[in-house]
């Protein structure tokens, strides 16, 4: 299991595809690990060299059980790429992983290429929605929000259809240290990036779930309008939108990545 030492943590990072590829980090989303991009990885490997890693305090990574920030999550990646020898990757996250993008791209920009925030938002929820949600998984342990948290990730069609697939990220998200988790939440009802992303000058590509409950695409909008020349596209999917679409999701990301990938 590759190990990346980090900042008071360990980074589980898996790599794939050929060597001198360019480089693209991908980053999930709360409650989740880097197999959320299974769908699409052998595809996208086959055009660049991938990089995969568990958020700190999810999955393989590890982390002290305190309150993380945004700062924190996203010098983990600067902090990997180091690890790694990479220069400079392109950026695609989900939800989480799109607000790391946006903090990448604002404040290590000498690091990033393009950025893809999918599924995310300047400003994510509310502090008193984070903190409800931390006393939850306090009280109540991962499963006092499961059903829910899945209810708002897929789609109903989507649960229906594919109700292995469901399964399969339901018991990622069971299997997820509270503590971790909790951390994570904290790092979200503190962050607001809603002054910053106007300096963001990475060529951006913005997805939105046309059915996602989380970060409407009004939220995705609002980006659009804020971050300069950045790109738009509303996939049919709720909050997981490369689960939902995997085949329209990797088309975007190849052919907008590829515009000029070095």
């Amino acid at each position: 299991m590759p190990i990346a030492p980090v900042r008071n943590a360990y980074l589980h990072y898996a790599v794939d595809g050929p060597v001198r590829g360019p480089a693209v980090v991908l980053s999930n989303s709360l409650g989740t690990d880097f197999h959320l991009w299974d769908g699409i990885i052998a595809r996208l490997a086959t055009h660049f060299r991938v990089i995969r890693y568990d958020t700190r305090g999810h999955g393989g990574s590890t982390g002290k059980p305190e309150d993380y920030t945004i700062d924190e999550l996203g010098r983990d990646v600067v902090e990997l790429l180091n690890f790694l020898n990479i220069d400079r990757a392109h950026v695609c996250g989900i939800s989480l992983g799109g607000m790391t993008a946006m903090w990448m791209a604002i404040n290590a920009r000498d690091r990033v290429n393009r950025i893809m925030p999918c599924n995310t938002a300047a400003r994510l929820g509310t502090v008193e929605g984070w903190n409800s949600r931390i006393e939850t998984v306090r009280s109540g342990g991962m499963a006092s929000i499961a059903d829910g948290t899945m209810e708002r990730w897929f789609s109903p069609a989507y649960r229906t259809k594919n109700k292995a697939q469901v399964a399969t990220i339901k018991q990622t998200f069971l299997q997820t240290y509270a503590p971790g988790y909790m951390s994570c939440c904290a790092a979200l009802r503190d962050a607001d990036l809603t002054a910053k992303v106007g300096s963001i000058t990475a060529p951006t590509l913005l997805v939105a779930g046309s059915y996602d409950p989380v970060t409407p695409p009004s939220d995705l909008m609002w980006l659009q309008e804020n971050i300069p020349d950045a790109q738009y596209l509303e996939l049919k999917a709720a909050h997981l939108s490369n689960m939902e679409q995997p085949d329209a999701f990797l088309a975007a990301m190849v052919s907008f990545l590829g515009e000029k990938s070095v």
